[in-house]
């Protein structure tokens, strides 16, 4: 998985909820639970590699307010703590369920379908802490010739670096084979601006190529 592309779930969502006009009381409520509910998570998950246990911490807090929320749709706030809310947060995590996905044990990139199937999905990059910059794993075949992967990572490599940091991390994700709306809802952006920046990021690998730009 690559890393240094994390979702600020949690900083993100105290500014939406507090730009809220008028603010709901529930998200006032929500807001104080959460560093206790962010610990939690964050001890719970402690034993995965950083960039998987900020991905979690993150589901967590999300499961935690829709959850929250509920409670409070069904007059029931009283039932809801920040430990019942990080205990079942932290259970739904673990088994895959993300808010606004659905639980598809055919697709891949489900958390659901990885755990179920003990499938592992790979980027063909990573970080290298000691290098400091990306570095590409391409794979050879019959049409893949060494000296192919040897031009590609000095090409990725290079492209990637000329991208911005945003552009840069949906790059990546694009090529992971993530859905267009599950991208839209990790940038918080509409699927329209997902589908034209990958229009960009297209024009931009050929640009860099020399190329003529498809059609």
């Amino acid at each position: 998985m690559e890393q240094h592309c994390r979702a600020n779930f949690s900083s993100a969502a105290s500014e939406r909820l507090e730009q809220d006009t008028p603010p709901c009381a529930w998200h006032t409520e929500f807001l104080s639970m959460l560093p206790k509910i962010t610990e939690y998570a964050s001890f719970s998950f402690r034993h995965l590699k950083e960039d998987n246990r900020d991905e979690m911490v993150q589901e967590v807090i999300a499961n935690a307010c829709a959850a929250y929320a509920r409670l409070v749709e069904q007059g029931r706030t009283e039932a809801a703590t920040w430990s019942t809310l990080a205990r079942y947060a932290v259970r739904q995590a673990r088994v895959g369920r993300q808010i606004g996905t659905s639980l598809n044990v055919g697709d891949v990139c489900s958390r659901h379908c990885q755990l179920r199937k003990g499938v592992r999905v790979q980027g063909l990059v990573r970080w290298d802490d000691q290098g400091q910059e990306w570095r590409e794993q391409v794979v050879e075949d019959r049409n893949f010739t060494p000296a192919d992967v040897a031009a590609f990572r000095i090409d990725l490599r290079e492209f990637l670096r000329s991208l911005s940091r945003r552009n840069r991390k949906m790059a990546l994700q694009l090529a992971k084979g993530h859905a267009t709306s599950w991208i839209a809802q990790r940038f918080q952006m509409s699927a329209g601006r997902v589908s034209q920046i990958r229009r960009e990021l297209c024009e931009a690998w050929h640009q860099f190529h020399g190329e003529p730009i498809p059609a």
